[in-house]
């Protein structure tokens, strides 16, 4: 005969009851539908019935922080839209940075009958491959927009519908804009980017050698596709390369401005280097706050999640009213681009870089003022 210990027993009974308690009460689940679910919705005589949800997809070209900010817009616009009442769910799919990868899922997008519009931040501005697969979508029914970065617009418009997302040219202006006022005596600069094909990339390092001007010399523009440790080899390969030449690191890129801080600081040439970026990652924030970034052009990755799932939903359910009052002069040689808008951040109020510098339609913030704004829409980074 074999004896158990009170001790042993208890055990026995504590395991048994951790798995009899969630077969009695359920697990709980997670506010976002999984792909291909279906919730309960109510009848006419007050019963229930199972509803599949359609899905609205935003396709983003690769992981970064940047993301993170869509990602909220994106299920506060299912929330506040009513997708799920409506029959729909949103959901953000990462691509792993390369213009095939995003080939391989917009194929298999076209085998799933629940996808019923497709919102992709396009990798490569260029590739014939991935708008003819926009085509097919569109064949097939499938609502289809750019988000962040667009197709090229003299040769594939027809791929889809409208942009959701930034001016980059005008992006690129500004952020030249601020070398220029916080380097008057000009010199050589370096962008850094993931993909130099990207359509958002091509734009605003064109629109910086416009703003910085002719004092300014572009000495090189250097690729990283997606890969963080080639970003950081990027910035010491040109620190080295150019030697005293070299006075202003742009990144282009989210992630392309810590990369920059980080060898700057491994260097000891922040002294040296003007160092002015696009957008506000959590360590970009930081990175500003401790004095190693002097601007930063920010866009609204928010707006572009919220916007994006607004307006594809609108196309899918021919709600023209809504079209209609996100692209007002849609048929006109613009008219297809709903513009989220731009911020300059600047480290405080002791910044050379004012107002007065800048558009009307691009907003001027110091660090502590951007913060709020984040604050506001339970943000880490934009």
């Amino acid at each position: 005969m074999r004896f158990f210990s009170l001790n042993t027993m208890n055990r026995r009974y504590g395991l048994l009851l951790l798995l009899v308690i969630p077969l009695i009460f359920g697990c709980p689940s997670s506010e976002v539908p999984e792909p291909g679910a279906s919730v309960e919705t109510p009848t006419a005589d007050g019963s229930s019935e199972a509803q599949d949800l359609k899905r609205i997809i935003i396709l983003i070209n690769g992981e970064s922080p940047f993301w993170s900010a869509c990602r909220y817009g994106m299920q506060d616009a299912e929330k506040e839209l009513g997708l799920a009442d409506a029959g729909y769910q949103a959901v953000m799919e990462v691509n792993d940075g390369s213009p095939q990868g995003q080939l391989d899922k917009l194929r298999q997008f076209a085998s799933q009958s629940d996808i019923v519009a497709v919102g992709i931040s396009a990798t490569d501005a260029n590739n014939v491959a991935i708008a003819d697969e926009l085509r097919n979508l569109q064949k097939k029914g499938v609502k289809v927009i750019t988000v962040d970065s667009d197709v090229d617009r003299e040769k594939f418009r027809d791929a889809r519908t409208a942009f959701v997302g930034t001016d980059n040219l005008a992006g690129g202006k500004e952020l030249g804009t601020c070398a220029k006022n916080l380097n008057s005596k000009g010199g050589g600069y370096v962008t850094f980017v993931g993909r130099t094909g990207a359509q958002n990339a091509i734009e605003r390092v064109g629109g910086f050698g416009e703003g910085a001007g002719d004092a300014f010399e572009a000495l090189d523009n250097m690729g990283d596709e997606n890969d963080k440790t080639r970003a950081r080899d990027n910035v010491r390969n040109a620190i080295r390369n150019h030697g005293e030449k070299l006075t202003t690191l742009v990144g282009i890129w989210s992630y392309n401005a810590p990369a920059i801080v980080d060898v700057v600081k491994e260097l000891g040439k922040r002294k040296e280097m003007t160092i002015v970026t696009f957008d506000a990652e959590p360590l970009a924030i930081r990175d500003m706050g401790d004095g190693q970034i002097d601007a930063m052009i920010v866009q609204n990755p928010y707006q572009m999640g919220y916007q994006g799932v607004r307006l594809l939903r609108a196309l899918v359910e021919e709600d023209e009213e809504t079209v209609k009052a996100m692209l007002p002069n849609m048929g006109e040689a613009d008219g297809d681009i709903y513009d989220t808008g731009l911020k300059v951040v600047v480290p405080n109020s002791e910044s050379p870089l004012k107002q007065e510098m800048f558009s009307e339609k691009t907003e001027f913030l110091t660090l502590e003022a951007f913060k709020a704004w984040l604050d506001k829409y339970n943000l880490e980074g934009s």
